[in-house]
């Protein structure tokens, strides 16, 4: 089985679904040509035409309307936001057309598009090529929200992203394209071809939405993490010598609430991680919902990690980052409460 980097795994999802349906179109700012400014869709446009995937222009609105236009004739479009930080010109458009269609038009329309970004800071990006806004969209009734974590889970989210009949968004976190990293910015980073995450098929597999994973089996506390804070959380569990049982999320909406519960159940502890800003992040729905779920279990209050409530410095990265350090207090707090 090959080894991809998750931008190789992303590329070759969308060339299986492009292979396999000749709805599927793929297109943004620099991805036909070019091949993306990530290189995720690079070799596509010399594959499948211009057609098929093609160069738009630097318009995140028009990206989005054209794509809910093209996905109401019954196209297929896999959409890419060059960063998640351009996506709020096009919000309105995922907001009031993509989530609302189905139900506006009494199922007469569907919108099976995939909004595509990158997502996440570790990469000195500063303010504006930083942000993690799934909240943003895990509050819009009618959206669902991928957060990928390996190659493996992003080319089979990714492919059952591209099939669903609704709209998806697809946040890939950047500072794991080359490989997992756990926090320590001064390590040197362990490549996707050396971890077993970075196995991927080749053709054609699922990732179903909806259902998290356990990375890490554990019985003093349960982890909840997506994303780049997977490893991180991993990392925390490892060095505070705390036996955590650290459960990717992998899909926010729609949730998997029943492996959350039954680890919390087990554990009697719970602590939320996130690199988003904390105030209206997913975090307080997870706690929320974990309160409600298994109150009579919990041995100690629900804790979270996450980003602070200011614009993503770029000086202070790693002050801002949710590394193990911050995480590894949390989780001894935790326990000693």
């Amino acid at each position: 089985m090959p080894r991809l980097t998750m931008i190789e795994a992303i590329r070759s999802a969308m060339d299986v679904a492009m292979g396999r349906d000749d709805d599927v179109v793929v297109f943004g700012e620099d991805v036909g040509y070019f091949g993306g400014v990530f290189r995720c869709t690079a070799g596509l446009q010399q594959k499948y035409g211009k057609s098929r995937c093609f160069d738009a222009p630097i318009n995140e609105s028009g990206i989005v309307g054209a794509a809910i236009g093209m996905a109401a004739y019954g196209l297929k479009p896999c959409i890419e936001i060059q960063f998640a930080d351009y996506v709020y010109p096009g919000y309105d458009q995922i907001v009031s057309e993509a989530a609302r269609i189905r139900y506006r038009s009494n199922g007469e329309f569907t919108c099976p598009i995939v909004v595509r970004m990158p997502t996440g800071g570790g990469i000195f990006g500063g303010q504006t090529h930083s942000q993690s806004p799934e909240a943003l969209f895990t509050h819009v009734s009618g959206l669902k929200t991928v957060v990928c974590s390996n190659p493996y889970d992003a080319k089979g989210l990714l492919i059952a992203a591209i099939e669903d009949p609704d709209p998806v968004i697809f946040l890939e976190p950047k500072r794991l394209y080359n490989g997992p990293f756990d926090g320590h910015h001064d390590r040197p980073v362990t490549p996707w071809s050396k971890h077993e995450l970075g196995e991927v098929p080749d053709g054609h597999y699922t990732v179903p939405l909806g259902k998290a994973v356990i990375r890490r089996p554990g019985n003093d506390m349960t982890i909840l993490a997506y994303g780049t804070m997977v490893y991180v959380a991993q990392a925390a569990a490892e060095e505070t010598g705390i036996d955590a049982e650290v459960i990717d999320l992998r899909t926010l909406v729609p949730l998997d609430l029943e492996t959350i519960t039954a680890s919390v159940k087990k554990t009697g502890r719970c602590v939320v991680v996130h690199e988003a800003t904390q105030t209206g992040g997913f975090a307080g729905e997870l706690v929320t919902l974990v309160q409600e779920a298994c109150f009579f279990h919990l041995e100690a209050p629900v804790a979270r990690v996450t980003g602070y409530d200011t614009p993503y410095p770029h000086a202070q990265e790693w002050s801002y980052f949710p590394g193990p350090a911050r995480l590894g207090r949390a989780m001894r707090e935790t326990m000693e409460a």
